[in-house]
């Protein structure tokens, strides 16, 4: 029985990589694989997912409003599996659509994608996907001191942590520092 994966994590843990790696795992075996990615995050070119570590691939790029099932019903049908990148872009209903893939096309489909903002708050896409999937594998990355990475502060410019600001900001090592819990509770002024 196919199942709906989550693959979580805070920024630069390599969870493009390790969705890019599974891909070419399949293909390499003569199985076809389709890849999806958020259009919002165009930082790689549209319809790329890419990796720090410069490995990249193209796939189809999805905005809030598409019907993820219809498309990897035509689309996708002949995939042995279907790979969802930036998944906490995605909407509930996009979440369950893709449980439809899992349940009702029979096809494995694994999201790769944050858990929580810089504030520490949910996705709308993770949250689902942490109710829905079948299967949650936490993809870990460390802080500056060694513990698990669970947080994410988002900088401006200067360096300046921020506190406030909307959820959604695409950027990378420029914007974003992934932190233990405690020092993310240090860095958002916290603890003094």
């Amino acid at each position: 029985m196919a199942k709906l994966y989550f693959h979580y994590s805070t920024m630069n843990a390599g969870k493009s990589t390790l969705l890019l790696q599974a891909s070419y795992n399949y293909r390499e075996r003569g199985m076809a694989t389709l890849l999806l990615t958020a259009a919002l995050d165009d930082r790689a070119g549209a319809g790329q997912i890419a990796s720090r570590i410069g490995i990249a691939e193209s796939a189809l790029g999805f905005t809030p409003e598409a019907d993820l099932f219809a498309l990897i019903r035509t689309r996708g049908r002949d995939a042995a599996c279907i790979f969802v990148d930036e998944a906490q872009f995605l909407t509930e209903q996009q979440v369950w659509q893709l449980a439809r893939v899992a349940d009702d096309l029979g096809q494995p489909v694994m999201c790769y994608g944050l858990r929580v903002d810089f504030r520490g708050r949910l996705f709308p896409g993770s949250a689902a996907l942490l109710a829905l999937a079948d299967d949650l594998r936490e993809v870990r990355t460390i802080c500056h001191c060694g513990r698990k990475a669970t947080m994410v502060v988002r900088q401006d410019e200067g360096g300046l942590v921020l506190r406030e600001g909307a959820q959604v900001q695409i950027g990378g090592n420029e914007t974003y520092v992934s932190l233990c819990r405690r020092h993310w509770r240090e860095a958002m002024g916290e603890i003094r």
